[in-house]
């Protein structure tokens, strides 16, 4: 799960993460009151969407107009903010459709002395536990800089239940060049953060840019926190900052019916059982010049109800052009997946090509069910051929 900046700066600041005052706006009058609580010269006003790069991203139907903007008189706001609310923000990471911008935040300005990076995720590959990255080139893109200057990217790993050690901060410090007062700020900085992240279950924290004032303070200038879905049962406070407008509403209505569904930019829609013949799915789908409109697993226990809700829910993809049912039967029967396309077809109807892949426990039976049923579909033998076929029907 993901949350606003703002979001996260509430956490930060619980959490004992230094950060700037702000305020929340959903309309331009409110931006301008903002401006004026916060009473300072200079404020910035930063558009809340679930994407990161709104810096340089710009506005779809007025690129002038970036996501973030300094202000400095509360009529300023209140203009940025009449050009920002209702828009659709586009950024490297909402692709070319962007993301509609229903709240702003209002921030007030600091002496900014250097810009650094800041970002805490799990090192899956070798220590298995949290690592903390830290670089000097903070506003930058991360991925930019792992790729041209992995040197300048410092990280120590450390252990959830203990948290981050001071030498470790202190040796992350060095390698930033931070002196005098500033270490003690980003040693008390950096071991809050990591405790945060511990303690939320979070997959990803990261500030970017994390700044050092002129004044020697450490503050966290932007944020970003992802959650873990799996453990938000643990977490109902945080499940209060999910924001469904920033959520596909498919993906949404997939959740509500128990299914792991993804919605994609292809054309041919894939209802499968299990993640990992999903991928393959979509995988072989591509190797044979398709594209997939979505990752859909229905699980190893999906009936009529579950399967029929699937339907409907890639149905209403206006960009489907076909449908690849692959299924391989082993705590489910085949006879009870031929049962539920049957079911589905007389509830939701299908509108595009059908083609559907059969393999497992009662998987004869299954294949005649389907023939007998009168419904319009086609057979395949095996994943390859099912993949050919599905794209060929797609494409004519």
């Amino acid at each position: 799960m993901k949350i606003h900046e703002y979001q996260a700066k509430e956490l930060f600041r619980k959490a004992g993460v230094a950060v700037l005052n702000g305020r929340v706006a959903t309309t331009p009058a409110e931006a301008k009151k903002a401006f004026e609580e916060l009473g300072k010269p200079i404020s910035v006003v930063k558009a809340q969407v679930h994407a990161g790069g709104r810096g340089k991203g710009t506005i779809t139907d007025n690129p002038n107009q970036r996501g973030v903007q300094l202000v400095k008189s509360a009529a300023e706001a209140e203009k940025v903010a009449k050009n920002l609310l209702g828009k659709k923000l586009k950024t490297i990471q909402t692709g070319p459709e962007g993301s509609v911008v229903n709240k702003i935040f209002i921030e007030e300005g600091c002496n900014i002395e250097r810009e650094l990076y800041l970002g805490i995720v799990l090192d899956r590959e070798k220590s298995k536990k949290p690592v903390l990255m830290v670089s000097t080139e903070g506003g930058m893109e991360i991925e930019k800089v792992a790729h041209d200057t992995p040197e300048k990217i410092y990280k120590e790993t450390f252990d959830p239940k203990t948290g981050l050690k001071d030498f470790q901060s202190r040796k992350l410090c060095a390698k930033l060049g931070l002196k005098g007062k500033t270490v003690g700020a980003a040693t008390k900085f950096m071991k809050a953060i990591c405790r945060l992240y511990a303690d939320l279950d979070c997959t990803l924290a990261e500030i970017n840019p994390l700044v050092i004032t002129k004044e020697g303070e450490v503050i966290a200038l932007d944020g970003k926190i992802n959650f873990d879905d799996n453990a938000l049962y643990r977490h109902k406070d945080i499940l209060e900052y999910r924001d469904l407008a920033e959520e596909e509403p498919s993906e949404v209505e997939a959740a509500d019916a128990g299914l792991s569904f993804i919605k994609l930019d292809g054309d041919i829609a894939c209802l499968v059982n299990g993640a990992g013949l999903a991928m393959s799915t979509m995988d072989i789908i591509k190797l044979h010049g398709g594209e997939p409109a979505n990752f859909l697993d229905v699980g190893g226990g999906a009936g009529v109800e579950k399967v029929t809700k699937a339907f409907r829910i890639i149905l209403s993809d206006k960009n489907v052009k076909a449908i690849l049912v692959n299924i391989f039967g082993g705590i489910q029967k085949c006879t009870t997946i031929a049962e539920a396309i049957i079911a589905a077809s007389k509830a939701v109807g299908f509108s595009v090509p059908l083609v559907v892949r059969l393999e497992g426990t009662l998987v004869e039976e299954g294949k005649k069910l389907l023939a007998d049923s009168g419904v319009k579909l086609i057979t395949a033998d095996g994943l390859t051929d099912a993949a050919k076929k599905v794209v060929a029907a797609a494409k004519g």
